[in-house]
């Protein structure tokens, strides 16, 4: 029986497999995750239907699960059709959840496109796409080392 707070049997078989320097991609509802996938990763779709299961449970759950050491957000070009002023209302909500895990990891935004390219490489082990509304939620995390 786990005893960390996630339990999908896929995503716990790719985590365990995981090692130091892996990308895990937590996509929202509009990322095209069956075409922007690094070429060992795996996809599990948790989009039941618009909302539900939105990116910030995922989070929570994940980082029950393994340890992080860097947090990227798919930074917004100011040209962008869906560009917001600032950040995004749901980037503060990450922020709360890595300070309520004890992380104190700040949010780094990577370009559009450089953050598709960093999905696309071979570090990239996991999507777990979302049905999450919010725009520009998409996360990415890089696995850290276990230091106990």
């Amino acid at each position: 029986m786990l005893k960390h707070q996630l339990i999908h049997p896929t995503i716990n078989e790719v985590l365990g497999r995981a090692g130091h320097h892996a990308k895990i991609l937590i996509a929202d509802g509009n990322y095209p995750a069956s075409t922007a996938i690094g070429p060992n990763a795996r996809l599990v779709s948790l989009n039941l239907s618009p909302g539900i299961v939105g990116c910030v449970p995922v989070l929570e759950a994940v980082l029950s699960a393994i340890p992080v050491e860097g947090v990227h957000t798919m930074g917004i070009p100011a040209d962008d059709p869906y560009a917001l002023q600032g950040d995004p209302p749901i980037w503060a909500e990450y922020r709360n959840v890595l300070q309520g895990h004890g992380l104190q990891i700040p949010l780094e935004p990577i370009d559009k496109w450089q953050f598709y390219e960093a999905v696309a490489s071979r570090d990239h082990v996991l999507t777990i796409q979302t049905a999450d509304q919010a725009l520009w939620a998409n996360l990415l995390l890089t696995v850290g080392v276990r230091s106990g």
